[in-house]
């Protein structure tokens, strides 16, 4: 079995070379328990040192991505199995009170077996104080971004290993609260093969992606770069267009056009918007709902955050569930963390009505999303892109800029539903459509849009695009509470004309 790359190793390949300065190398594990297993604590520091090559098993420092400053929190298999001690705690700690001061983000490249055993109870603290060092770190407004190593289990996985904005793993490798092999001793049951696999994890949402590592160098300064350079040049492919103000379209006809299967949809103007995504999975509670996308990218030239209804191929608009919005308030908490713009995108025929998800709480994840939305101290653009159907659709449209195509609507229900509930049929549907003003045309006249951008075209995505662009740098340059003021304003008086 090929041997895992050490701490230093690692970085030495992730980051740019001899940039690397370590930090607080004289913080070192003591013996204050005069602690004895098989040998004495203190003849196991010595040896793990003689084989490791360092002297504690947290490696911290600085260093540079790309030509970007990030500070580095390395674990080191070797000394002790990577296992959290007084000193290892204290240099994380530490790492981290710097990266706040400095405003740099932070690499997180755990592999552990958890807590030192032999430093009992004060070691098992510092999981407390790590936790709290991090959560200092965020609110300040940087990003941490990890890579979970095999294995990373115990209370490193369960403090410092979990609390990234991003949760990267290793292929394959180990991730889990307790190891099977003591999990099987204390229960007296074999742990269930797989569950705490690297793939495993990623496809129920507990982490965001596995990266192969000849893959993470590049991986990690997309990301640092985003959070790093907030606005880049970039040139649309067409000049923005919109729809004249004198044009209508006809409700049923954007309901039909909304519904065509081999329409332009999230990946048309995410490509058009030049948006490589670094996507988020998962609610944060072990189910991921597809989708819903989440990541970060940089749309227009501008980094930000995307949340988004994603349809199906060759489907009609996503039906998300409780834990597609709850996913979807993952992101709007990491454009607030960050300070980053939000980007939404609605495409749905309706939330999900299943059992399931009336009992995990669809309605209360809704309105969440409505009310951190609304709330948002950062730009936000909504576009409407096709279907806009119930509260599912509303969740994600509430902005400062609301964009919708020329064939999109927005309607408390479907006019076929609209119909059976007031007519006892769906023969009606157009008629309700027209009826209760769902056109995007509509929408502006009411003041719920602002833009619309004609479709029916391969230029429309690129069209749409362009207006995104122009409506995030123009955020970005106004008065920040005079545009909260503006959206406050909005969302109470809507329509009220």
């Amino acid at each position: 079995m090929t041997r895992p790359p050490s701490a230093h190793e690692l970085i030495a390949a992730l980051f740019d070379e001899a940039t690397f300065t370590p930090w607080d190398t004289d913080v070192v594990s003591t013996d204050p328990l005069r602690f004895v297993d098989r040998i004495p604590y203190t003849q196991r520091l010595a040896e793990a040192e003689r084989r490791s090559g360092v002297n504690e098993a947290l490696v911290t420092g600085h260093a540079r991505l790309g030509g970007r400053d990030v500070v580095v929190v390395a674990g080191e298999f070797g000394f002790l199995a990577g296992t959290m001690g007084v000193a290892s705690a204290e240099r994380l700690v530490r790492a981290f009170e710097r990266a706040t001061e400095a405003r740099w983000p932070v690499v997180g490249l755990p592999v552990s077996g958890g807590t030192r055993m032999q430093e009992g109870t004060a070691a098992f603290i510092q999981m407390a104080s790590c936790a709290a060092a991090i959560r200092r770190f965020r609110d300040a407004g940087r990003l941490f971004v990890v890579y979970l190593r095999n294995p990373t289990t115990g209370g490193v996985l369960a403090s410092w290993g979990s609390l990234g904005q991003l949760l990267w793993a290793a292929p394959g490798a180990l991730i889990g609260m307790t190891g099977p092999r003591v999990a099987e001793q204390m229960t007296g049951e074999p742990f269930p093969a797989g569950v705490q696999v690297a793939e495993h994890l990623r496809d129920h949402g507990v982490v965001d992606d596995v990266v192969a590592p000849h893959d993470l160098r590049a991986r990690l300064g997309q990301v640092v770069a985003l959070a790093d350079d907030r606005v880049a040049e970039w040139t649309p492919a067409v000049a923005p267009a919109v729809l004249d103000d004198d044009r209508a379209v006809d409700a049923w006809d954007a309901v039909q056009h909304s519904r065509r299967t081999d329409r332009p949809g999230l990946r048309e103007l995410l490509g058009a918007a030049g948006a490589r995504l670094s996507p988020l999975r998962g609610d944060g509670a072990g189910t991921d709902d597809a989708g819903c996308v989440v990541g970060l990218a940089r749309v227009c030239g501008v980094s930000a955050v995307v949340i988004a209804h994603d349809r199906p191929a060759g489907q009609r608009g996503a039906r998300l569930g409780s834990a597609g919005y709850r996913k979807a308030l993952r992101g709007m908490a990491l454009a607030r963390e960050l300070g980053l713009p939000l980007v939404s995108v609605v495409d749905t025929a309706g939330a999900a009505i299943t059992p399931h998800d009336e009992e995990t709480g669809l309605a209360r994840a809704i309105a969440d999303c409505l009310a951190a939305l609304s709330g948002l101290p950062v730009p936000t653009v909504s576009v409407l892109l096709g279907e806009g159907a119930g509260g599912g659709a509303l969740a994600l449209l509430p902005a400062d800029r609301v964009i919708a195509v020329e064939h999109s609507w927005l309607a408390p229900i479907a006019p076929e539903g609209a119909s059976a509930i007031l007519h006892r049929t769906t023969a009606r549907a157009a008629e309700l459509a027209a009826a209760k003003a769902v056109a995007s045309t509509d929408l502006r006249r009411l003041g719920i849009v602002d833009t619309v951008v004609p479709d029916g075209d391969a230029e429309a995505p690129a069209r749409v695009a362009a207006v995104v662009g122009d409506a995030l740098r123009e955020l970005l340059a106004a008065d920040p509470g005079r545009r909260l003021a503006a959206r406050a304003r909005r969302y109470r008086s809507v329509a009220r004309d």
